[in-house]
């Protein structure tokens, strides 16, 4: 099958977006993360669900807050899929591997392995942002993921 040189240019801008906002929050708590998105644009876990620039970035706020997390978000097997001049869909794997604790922790396997669906939207300021990421766990055990309603008992 042959891949055109816009969508491999596509795909490739996307994942380094895909990579950079992840690299932000393992490394910099998400500080930065809530402007990867639109205004309006939704973050839909499996437990909790966010809308909003604001609201992201309540929920990464108090996931600073909790105290010291080592975290690492892999991103593997990116797909970007053009939906005309202005708009994608990206599927992708999320392999987190986290635990509470400063490293050097102990390695376990990942806590999860998400199939990823990113609907993207490109601004003519401000680029590409996210519409809305979704996460479908394909795996999931050992350490919890950071949760506000399971974890404020």
């Amino acid at each position: 099958m042959k891949i055109s040189s816009e969508r491999l240019a596509l795909t490739h801008e996307l994942q380094a977006l895909a990579v950079d906002y992840w690299h932000d929050v393992d490394t910099n708590w998400g500080r930065n993360a809530p402007d990867y998105f639109t205004d309006n644009g939704e973050f839909i876990g499996p437990a909790a669900s966010y809308k909003g620039r604001e609201s992201i970035r309540k929920f990464y706020k108090w996931r600073e807050d909790r105290g010291a997390r080592t975290v690492v978000h892999a991103v593997i097997n990116f797909q970007a899929l053009p939906e005309g001049g202005d708009r994608a869909t990206c599927h992708w794997i999320l392999m987190l591997y986290a635990a509470d604790g400063m490293p050097v922790l102990p390695t376990h396997p990942p806590i999860q392995i998400a199939y990823m669906t990113d609907k993207m939207v490109r601004d003519p300021q401000q680029g590409w942002l996210i519409e809305s990421r979704r996460f479908d766990n394909w795996f999931e055990g050992g350490t919890p993921t950071t949760n506000p309603t399971l974890d404020e008992d």
